[in-house]
């Protein structure tokens, strides 16, 4: 017979393993860049990793938090990116001062390679990139999907430097 006065002890539940793909973007990175055509960098920004840790130092969700001049308009957010085991994606939602709603993106980091996108109204994007050997930099470019307004979706190179 179980004393019910007992406490019982609660079950936590445990990060899926997938969480581990991300792993190796946790830190913080110096952004630059330029649009395609462009001669010279005038992207510039910082973004930092980190995972959404709690007492018992695991984590359901990766935070991004990140500042950016993208030739002279400047880009505050802050995101978090969880796995859903169900789909066996990456999904995220980020808020920043572009827009008066939180934004779907959805991940992927496999092994070397990155994929980003986005797919509401009216961004219709995708960033595909590399990670480097050391995984101290990454690099890639953001492409519009085809028949996406090229205005809202311009296409744009970038290097990502681990400087933290």
């Amino acid at each position: 017979m179980t004393d019910s006065t007992q406490p019982q002890a609660q079950q936590s539940p445990t990060p899926d393993p997938a969480l581990a793909r991300l792993a190796d973007l946790v830190g913080t990175w110096t952004i630059k860049g330029r649009p395609l055509g462009a001669d010279e960098d005038n992207i510039r920004g910082e973004t930092t990793f980190a995972w959404l840790e709690g007492e018992q130092e695991t984590s359901f969700f990766l935070t991004q938090d990140m500042e950016m001049d993208y030739d002279g308009q400047k880009i505050r957010s802050h995101e978090l990116i969880g796995y859903d085991p169900k789909a066996g994606t990456f999904a995220s939602l980020v808020f920043s001062n572009m827009a008066p709603d939180p934004w779907p993106y959805e991940w992927d980091v496999d092994g070397d390679d990155i994929t980003i996108s986005i797919h509401k109204a009216p961004m219709d994007a995708t960033f595909t990139g590399k990670f480097a050997p050391d995984r101290q930099s990454f690099s890639g470019g953001w492409r519009p999907a085809p028949g996406a307004d090229k205005a809202v979706n311009a296409p744009y190179d970038l290097v990502a430097t681990r400087s933290g």
